[in-house]
């Protein structure tokens, strides 16, 4: 028996065609909440009821290998077409629909957290350019003798600037602690929150393989390399941690891809196990560092 999901209904085949079916409500919104159900990869209840007797039952969904044999490439699925319009289903329902799946999605993504991690970086970054700037105009001008209440708002703005972005940096520190939390405990709110934004998301930093991590934010000198040659760069924004800015220049290589490859699992276990592994991790990178600077 075969289990087949379309966006208006679930069916049971067998090699004479359909021996079940449930078809969804013909409304836009139920349509719509089932189809955003089957793009999280969820089974509809509809799915659990119309197999819940059946044995030997083969899906061609990663999603419902739990309700039968996932095998998609099984030759019946490509026999046999369900058309919606025999149905009683219209395309414009399902255009309908898609749209407001695709609005639903987008808003999703927009209100993620890591994306909001991704801005309050962005925006901190800013601050800390902003603030420098204004510190070297306020610094060339203090050199005329300029009168203390000229220079005053200049001043005041660049205090505002700083409290700003120590604020800033404490929202980032605990909303790290809260997505990310192994990534945070093994490298810092600030680093971790960097290479989540230089990757893209935690998931895009569970996805690199840790020899791109290592490099992370180190793009510019990667390229020239590429293109002029000489030596590749050894590390990237992870160079701010103090196990590798503070340890001979010799060794800061191994120690950069040691904690590259430690950062990549703990970015997997922050994006899909949501176990806290950190202190396991902490304590097996400290041991390796110690190894690394006795060689």
């Amino acid at each position: 028996m075969y289990l087949i999901t379309r966006w208006f209904g679930t069916f049971l085949y067998d090699e004479n065609g359909i021996k079940e079916k449930i078809l969804f409500p013909k409304n836009i919104k139920s349509i719509s909440s089932k189809m955003l159900l089957i793009k999280n990869g969820e089974i509809l209840s509809e799915e659990k009821k119309i197999s819940r007797s059946i044995k030997d039952l083969i899906v061609n969904e990663k999603r419902l290998n739990e309700l039968g044999k996932y095998n998609p490439n099984d030759s019946f699925f490509k026999k046999f077409e369900i058309n919606s319009d025999e149905f009683g289903f219209s395309n414009d329902l399902l255009q309908k629909a898609t749209m407001i799946v695709t609005e639903k999605k987008m808003e999703e993504e927009l209100s993620s957290e890591d994306l909001q991690i991704i801005h309050m970086i962005n925006i901190l970054d800013d601050f800390i350019q902003i603030s420098n700037l204004l510190s070297e105009r306020l610094e060339n001008w203090s050199l005329i003798s300029a009168p203390k209440e000229k220079i005053l708002p200049l001043k005041n703005t660049i205090s505002t600037i700083n409290l700003e972005t120590k604020s800033l940096e404490k929202q980032i520190e605990n909303e790290m602690e809260k997505i990310a939390p192994n990534i945070t405990n093994l490298v810092g709110s600030l680093i971790s929150a960097r290479l989540i934004s230089l990757s893209g998301g935690i998931k895009n930093l569970a996805m690199l393989p840790s020899s791109t991590i290592q490099v992370l934010g180190a793009e510019k000198a990667l390229f020239r390399f590429k293109k002029e040659g000489g030596k590749p760069p050894k590390h990237g924004v992870i160079f701010q941690h103090a196990y590798i800015n503070k340890s001979n220049k010799n060794v800061r290589g191994k120690i950069a891809r040691t904690f590259a490859a430690k950062i990549s699992i703990a970015a997997k276990a922050d994006a899909f196990t949501k176990r806290d592994i950190s202190e396991d991790l902490k304590k097996n990178l400290e041991c390796r560092i110690k190894k690394i600077k006795n060689e």
